[in-house]
C-alpha cells in the first residue's frame, strides 16, 4: 500500500470506487438479516462463502499457473481471520439491529492501534486514546438504551470489530507481492470450510431457501465478498491510508440508512446518541490524523521550495 495518491490517478474515482464498496459493506447487514429469516446465521455463511469461492474459482483459472504452496500458505493463515471475522459477524447480526451492528463493527479502526502497541509498541496517539473514550462512553449509551441493552448480539458485533482489525493487521503483515485475486480465492475456500465444519458440528434446524434468501446470498456472495475484495485491493493502494479509514467510516451509514428503509429498524433517543459517539470516536482520529499528514506535506512541500 502507497503512502501517498498515486500521481495520475484520479482521486475522484479512486473515492468513487471506495465509496461504492462501503455501499456494498452496508448492504450486507440488511440481506444477511432478511436471509436469516430463511436460513440459519451460519449455514447461510458456509452456503455465501461457497458461492463465493466457486465464483472467484473461475475467475482465476488463467491466474492457477500462478499458484503455489506459499500462496496457500499466506492465504490460509489470513483467510482464518477472516472466518473468524465472518463467524463473529452473522453470529452478532443475528442478535442485534443492522444499525447498531454496523457501528460496533466500525470499531476495528480504532483497535488496530491498540493491537499494534500491545504486540509491537507502536504509538497510540492521543487522537486513538480520545476516539476509546468516546467508543466507551457510545457503547454505553448503547447498554443504557433499547429493549434489551446491550445485548449478547451487540457483544458478539464488538467481538467481530476486533477480528476485522486482526483481519486488516494479518494483511498487512503476512501477504507480500502474491497475487490478490489466488488470495482472495484460498482465503474465501478457508472460510467456506470452516463454516461447512460449523454446520456438521452443530447442525441447524431444518431450513429451506426461498426466494428472498436465493436473493440474500446472491448478493452477499457477489457483492461484499467478491466484488468488494476486488474492488478494495484494486483501488485502495491508490490513496492513503487515513483517506481510505475516512471513506470507511460510511459503512454504518449505510446499514444504518438499509436498517431504516428496509427492515424498518428504529432507535430511541440513548441508542442514536451512543451510535453518534461510536462514529464520533472512529472519524475523530481519523480527521486529526488526515491534518497532521497534510501539515506534514505542506512542510515538506515548502521546506523542497
Amino acid at each position: 500500500m502507497k503512502n501517498s495518491p498515486d500521481e495520475g490517478i484520479s482521486q475522484v474515482k479512486v473515492h468513487f470506487f471506495l465509496i461504492l464498496t462501503t455501499i456494498f459493506w452496508g448492504g450486507s447487514f440488511v440481506f444477511n438479516k432478511i436471509g436469516f429469516r430463511e436460513v440459519p446465521p451460519v449455514a447461510f455463511l458456509a452456503i455465501r462463502f461457497t458461492v463465493a469461492t466457486i465464483i472467484m474459482a473461475c475467475i482465476c483459472i488463467p491466474r492457477l499457473r500462478m499458484f503455489s504452496m506459499d500462496t496457500l500458505k499466506r492465504g490460509f493463515l489470513v483467510g482464518l481471520a477472516l472466518a473468524a471475522t465472518n463467524f463473529t459477524f452473522v453470529m452478532g447480526l443475528s442478535g442485534t439491529s443492522a444499525t447498531r451492528a454496523g457501528f460496533l463493527n466500525n470499531l476495528f479502526v480504532l483497535l488496530i492501534p491498540l493491537i499494534c502497541f500491545l504486540l509491537w509498541r507502536e504509538r497510540v496517539g492521543g487522537g486513538s486514546l480520545t476516539g476509546i473514550l468516546l467508543a466507551l462512553g457510545g457503547i454505553w449509551q448503547l447498554a443504557q438504551g433499547g429493549a434489551g441493552g446491550f445485548s449478547r448480539g451487540d457483544l458478539v458485533s464488538t467481538i467481530c470489530a476486533l477480528f476485522i482489525a486482526i483481519h486488516i493487521i494479518t494483511v498487512s503483515r503476512i501477504l507480500k507481492d502474491e497475487d490478490v485475486y489466488l488470495v482472495s480465492l484460498v482465503q474465501f475456500a478457508t472460510v467456506m470450510i470452516f463454516g461447512w465444519v460449523l454446520v456438521l458440528a452443530f447442525p441447524p434446524p431444518d431450513f429451506s431457501i426461498g426466494l428472498a434468501g436465493s436473493g440474500a446470498l446472491a448478493y452477499c456472495a457477489i457483492f461484499p465478498t467478491v466484488i468488494c475484495f476486488t474492488l478494495q485491493n484494486t483501488w485502495q493502494r491508490h490513496t492513503n491510508p487515513t483517506q481510505a479509514g475516512l471513506i470507511y467510516t460510511l459503512d454504518p451509514v449505510w446499514s444504518m440508512i438499509g436498517g431504516y428503509l428496509v427492515l424498518g429498524e428504529r432507535m430511541n433517543l440513548r441508542e442514536w446518541f451512543g451510535c453518534l459517539l461510536i462514529f464520533s470516536a472512529v472519524l475523530v482520529p481519523l480527521c486529526i490524523r488526515l491534518y497532521r499528514e497534510r501539515g506534514l506535506n505542506q512542510a515538506s512541500f515548502n521546506n523542497g521550495k
